[in-house]
């Protein structure tokens, strides 16, 4: 197996690893990218913390609320994960060839620079993009299903009180109206329902929505990956300096490289994943023109008109630490993974070679 194919094993395995963990904060945070909150009202609304958020969740639609999309999302995970590292690994062994020829011929030190490992990781990222962002799509509606449907409600609650004070329901009428609102509760909601709803809007183009603002999030791996791989090889040469002996980099450093990579990545590019999110969420909420968007552009101007700058940042807080704490477990996991396929590769030759003689 090349090293390719067990970099991409290894990074769909530590991918599944840290969704399972992280799932609620990205459910959570999903619902806090996607909340539309007009300017005059921001300011009055009251915000809840992260935590409040999750029991709010768990309150209206149970436990199974934080994973809601959990299954297509696990698989979106391992695709996403396996594809990017695999075409990652590919890349990169491509660029250090390059380098060590360049070294031969007197030019460079035979290493990679920053630039390369930016466009290792951009062309890594786009072709994860353009293959598993389907399966994406799939999973952010599912996570804003049950929100989506309150704000249906509460369209249909405001159309019936202008009703009635329009063309004055009596009391009992109105109660009547409103009880049988309040009967009607959320549809069985699956991945197949997810599929035929996007079928439905847009056709089969519905499932690339978004496709604009997450090709140009692939900056946000490429930037990780730069700080990561820089951080990694100064962090090598000065184990290989030392003089205490300690050569490896241990779990815990990888840890922490993984959280200080992500974190400069999630901020950096933050308010693209809002926009993201927005596209590929329930549109059709009531009638409200400036709740639906026909492209990344119309998303952005609307968001700006409607709800403000601020709007680009929400859930930013829940994101770090989904994102970091997500991250740094990848890393940790797939450098193990990583390790132990070695050894096992190692012993499988070894043996080979005995048996060979």
């Amino acid at each position: 197996m090349s090293n390719a194919v067990a970099n991409g094993l290894a990074g769909a395995g530590g991918g599944i690893i840290a969704q399972i963990i992280t799932y609620p904060l990205q459910t959570v945070n999903t619902r806090q990218q996607t909340e539309r909150v007009a300017k005059q009202s921001s300011a009055s609304s009251k915000r809840l913390g992260t935590l409040l958020q999750i029991l709010q969740v768990i309150r209206t639609d149970g436990w199974g609320g934080l994973y809601s999309g959990l299954k297509p999302s696990l698989l979106g995970t391992a695709a996403s994960q396996g594809v990017y590292y695999y075409f990652y690994q590919v890349f990169k062994n491509k660029a250090e060839a390059i380098a060590t020829a360049r070294k031969a011929k007197g030019r460079g030190d035979g290493t990679i620079g920053m630039f390369s490992w930016l466009t290792v990781a951009a062309l890594a990222g786009s072709l994860n993009v353009l293959l598993t962002i389907p399966i994406w799509v799939l999973v952010t509606r599912m996570q804003t299903h049950t929100q989506a449907e309150r704000k249906i409600m509460e369209e249909r609650k405001e159309a019936l009180l202008r009703e009635a004070s329009e063309i004055g329901l009596t009391g009992s009428e109105f109660q009547d109206k409103l009880a049988e609102l309040d009967s009607i509760k959320p549809r069985p909601y699956g991945t197949l329902q997810a599929v035929h709803e996007v079928y439905t809007e847009a056709g089969i183009t519905g499932f690339w929505k978004g496709i604009v603002p997450t090709l140009i999030m692939v900056c946000n791996p490429a930037i990780q990956f730069m700080i990561y791989e820089g951080s990694l090889k100064r962090l090598r040469e000065k184990r290989a300096t030392s003089k205490q002996g300690k050569k490896s980099i241990t779990a815990l450093e990888v840890f922490l490289l993984g959280a200080l990579a992500k974190l400069g990545a999630t901020v950096t590019t933050y308010p693209l994943l809002v926009v993201k999110s927005r596209l590929q969420a329930k549109q059709e909420i009531g009638g409200n023109v400036s709740l639906r968007y026909s492209g990344t552009f119309d998303a952005i101007l609307k968001m700006i008109q409607y709800e403000g700058l601020p709007s680009f940042y929400k859930g930013m807080s829940t994101k770090i630490v989904q994102s970091v704490f997500a991250a740094s477990v990848l890393f940790m996991v797939k450098e193990e993974f990583v390790k132990v396929y070695m050894m096992l590769e190692d012993k499988c030759n070894k043996v080979l070679f005995s048996s060979a003689k």
